[in-house]
């Protein structure tokens, strides 16, 4: 970006380059600039801009002659963790408001969940997968029990119930056949008298797809 323009010569240039007369440049730019949270600062030179406030500039341009498609390339990188809140917000917000459909590239897979509803997985250049986000993050089989002490101990109790079981530090990790597990885990924390700390079915996570494929390569 040219630091010594303020958002607004740049973005009201960007208007003129797409075909827009001057006045309306001018009026489109002061539009984005405020959807973006950069109307106050508009006038300031783009050099003396937070790296945060840089990337807003960058989506300005991109939405000032109010495109189909908008292409965002790691639209948070280099951002700090509330830069890149503020970011994902707008992401979803510039969808929402301006019904433009978004294409976002990152290799930050929490950040595709927060703002995308449709998810493409590439892997070295190999599509893994093409589907609706939710597909993606599914319930699957298995119940998270937290408890605050005794895992181990209602771990063997549920096991001995028949209940495949598995223990990561204060979780228990049971694969939930049918209903009646859910009762039987209940009266095991009751009978143990556990403190519980949360109770939740898994779900998969974007992760275990490159997990998964990286253990197929493997072998």
């Amino acid at each position: 970006l040219p630091p010594d323009l303020s958002a607004t010569e740049l973005v009201t240039h960007m208007g003129r380059m797409s075909g827009l007369p001057a006045s309306a440049a001018r009026e489109r730019a002061a539009d984005v600039l405020r959807h973006v949270g950069l109307y106050e600062e508009r006038y300031r030179p783009i050099g003396g801009y937070s790296t945060g406030m840089k990337q807003r500039v960058k989506l300005a341009q991109a939405l000032v002659h109010d495109p189909k498609l908008l292409l965002l390339d790691e639209p948070t990188n280099g951002l700090d963790p509330a830069g890149r809140d503020e970011m994902l917000a707008l992401i979803r917000r510039t969808g929402l408001e301006f019904g433009i459909a978004t294409l976002v590239a990152s290799h930050l897979l929490g950040e595709i969940e927060r703002v995308c509803t449709y998810l493409l997985a590439i892997d070295a250049g190999r599509l893994l997968r093409a589907a609706p986000l939710a597909s993606f993050t599914e319930r699957t089989g298995t119940l998270a029990i937290e408890v605050e002490e005794g895992a181990a101990g209602l771990a063997e109790r549920l096991t001995g119930g028949g209940l495949p079981v598995r223990v990561d530090g204060r979780v228990v990790l049971v694969e939930v056949p049918d209903e009646s597990a859910y009762i039987a885990i209940r009266d095991a924390i009751a009978d143990l008298r556990l403190a519980l700390v949360r109770l939740e079915p898994r779900r998969h996570r974007l992760e275990d797809l490159f997990r998964d494929e990286s253990v197929d390569d493997a072998a």
